[in-house]
């Protein structure tokens, strides 16, 4: 059993679904200006969140989710991350997220004048990120 002064209490919310509600050791999600790690007793904070993969132990084992934006708040040792969205590791669809970074990755490089760059590179960054979180990113073979 975890004493109650190491751990975490996380809980990650979509406008969709509540994702999970956990005791966690510690966590490193992806805010908007970098990866940050959250340990217990950590000081208060609220933070935007970008695109990444949220890392967290959990009995020490590893384990991982996908997120895309939103934002988090840590106090007391309970940790409330808000979302865009977010998929825990074993319900990413690798296929899909493997055909939707290819299409991103098509369309950047075709660089059309009608190419909305912005969108197309936050669109990989999503594909990666699940695909990461589900460990099965692929590194490019060009």
């Amino acid at each position: 059993m975890i004493m109650a002064d190491k751990i975490i209490q996380m809980e990650v919310v979509t406008p969709e679904k509540h994702v999970c509600s956990l005791e966690t050791e510690s966590v490193i999600v992806p805010a908007f200006e970098g990866y940050l790690g959250v340990l217990p007793n950590h000081a208060p904070l609220i933070t935007q969140l970008g695109i990444g993969v949220v890392t967290y132990k959990v009995g020490g084992e590893k384990k991982k989710m996908a997120i895309t934006g939103g934002f988090m708040e840590v106090a007391d040792n309970k940790m409330v991350i808000l979302a865009d969205t977010a998929e825990l590791a074993e319900e990413i669809d690798v296929e899909r997220a493997d055909a939707a970074r290819e299409r991103a990755e098509r369309r950047l490089q075709e660089k059309t004048d009608d190419l909305d760059y912005v969108r197309a590179q936050a669109s990989l960054q999503r594909a990666k990120a699940r695909l990461e979180a589900a460990g099965k990113l692929k590194e490019n073979k060009h």
